[in-house]
């Protein structure tokens, strides 16, 4: 497991995620620990480090 940090969409703070580099596709919502509200996460792997990550908010 690898941990990445990024900035929540929302509340533009500095969180991170645990993220399993031998997945080679990631997209799940998983809710900003600050502000609790959901963030898509995108991520792309390849030879065991995170090549591509995207946080986006849902745009409610």
């Amino acid at each position: 497991m690898l941990e990445h940090f990024f900035q929540c969409p929302y509340c533009f703070e500095e969180i991170s995620m645990l993220v399993d580099p031998s997945v080679r596709k990631q997209e799940y919502v998983e809710d900003c620990e600050v502000c609790c509200n959901p963030i898509l996460i995108q991520v792309g792997c390849t030879d065991g480090e995170i090549e591509f990550f995207d946080a986006q908010s849902l745009g409610q």
